[in-house]
């Protein structure tokens, strides 16, 4: 069976003075009106991506909660959790869940609520995602591993920090365009490389930010797409795999070994190749991580990821274009919603409806990825016109 995206919804990103409770009803609310032909009473299953509702809000049983507020009673009800990663992982289970014919209707909501407290209590909770015996103890975070990351790559590669400054710059000028993105504000390579230290060789510029936001999704079977909208966009490929999860025990700190695997699996399920993807949606929680996965998803051969982004092959025009609502970078990254975002960003390109000078031509297969953790577990997902 077939299964294909049909409505989208999102909120704006950023620090909201909004709650969880009310994010949630602005992307429903969103992706409903979206909705063609549709009775909400129809929707038979929900499926809510979040990571750290638990230590952001204090809120946990969050899937009967949205369902409650939009006005939903669903058959099948269900929370997914993955980290960086959850919006994705809720959208694989409603996938799973129309593919063996559990539903017919599925809404996915991708969501978190990270402004809601010190800057103390934030840094604690993300450090959580981690070992917290063995890696979040010893002070690793988010940031000192992708420098890490960076370092290695440095070392093996010769990639240069003025590379790596590109990403920060590409996908903060494509934010500019997306109306629902965290910074709307052009910079350039100079101002990325003299930002703030956060951790060497990583500077604030080149770091994903605190974000509130979330993102929704209709997904129904062919049949019922095609009574929905003119332009269904079908989920045709996917491939996850994880490598455990303490540092200590990756395979690399220099490309992602979990990535090639998962994208393979993607590709051979759809019966293509990375030469064939026109668009990607990939996860820059950092800018070494979008040069890493240029690498990983197989656009370009390990080490010349920085090259890939010098030479413009990641813009719109190149090989295939990276991150044109903004990436995480530009856009922002709510955990939980982010996976959900990617998706919408992919399908209003195949329906045409972003600007002109983000808008990529002739769409025939797109992709989104996420990492979740430590780069530990890599997910993809591909879509097709067809």
């Amino acid at each position: 069976m077939r299964v294909a995206i049909v409505a989208c919804g999102i909120t704006p990103f950023g620090v909201r003075s909004a709650t969880f409770r009310e994010l949630a009803a602005e992307a429903g609310k969103a992706v409903l009106d979206d909705a063609e032909n549709l009775n909400r009473s129809e929707i038979d299953a929900l499926f809510v991506g979040t990571a750290l509702p638990e230590r952001f809000v204090h809120q946990g049983y969050t899937a009967p909660l949205i369902a409650e507020q939009l006005g939903l009673e669903p058959r099948i009800v269900s929370r997914c959790e993955l980290a960086c990663a959850s919006g994705q992982a809720a959208m694989r289970a409603a996938y799973s869940s129309l593919t063996s014919h559990m539903c017919e209707i599925a809404l996915v909501m991708g969501i978190e609520k990270m402004n809601s407290g010190s800057p103390e209590k934030v840094r604690h909770t993300l450090a959580s995602i981690l070992d917290t015996e063995w890696d979040a103890v010893h002070g690793l975070s988010a940031p000192s591993f992708f420098a890490m990351c960076a370092q290695r790559h440095i070392f093996e590669y010769g990639t240069t920090r003025e590379q790596m400054a590109m990403v920060s710059k590409k996908n903060h000028g494509y934010a500019m365009t997306n109306p629902y993105a965290q910074f709307k504000k052009e910079v350039t390579v100079e101002e990325v490389l003299n930002s703030r230290v956060i951790s060497p060789p990583l500077t604030l510029l080149e770091c994903s930010a605190v974000t509130d936001g979330a993102a929704a999704v209709l997904i129904t079977t062919e049949e019922r797409a095609k009574t929905m909208t003119d332009t269904p966009v079908y989920i045709i490929g996917h491939g996850q795999k994880c490598t455990g999860n303490l540092t200590c025990n990756l395979p690399s700190l220099s490309g992602w070994v979990s990535l090639r695997e998962a994208a393979g699996q993607a590709y051979r399920s759809a019966g293509i190749t990375p030469q064939d993807i026109d668009l990607a949606e990939i996860h820059d929680c950092f800018s070494i991580s979008e040069i890493m996965e240029y690498e990983g998803l197989g656009f370009c051969v390990s080490g010349e990821g920085g090259k890939f982004i010098e030479e413009g092959r990641s813009y719109v025009g190149g090989d295939v274009a990276v991150n044109t609502r903004g990436g995480l970078l530009g856009a922002g990254h709510p955990l939980g919603a982010t996976g959900v975002a990617q998706a919408i960003e992919i399908v209003n390109q195949i329906k045409g409806r972003v600007p002109k000078s983000r808008y990529v031509k002739d769409i025939k297969y797109a992709l989104s990825h996420n990492l979740s953790g430590n780069g530990s577990v890599h997910s993809v997902l591909i879509y097709g016109r067809n």
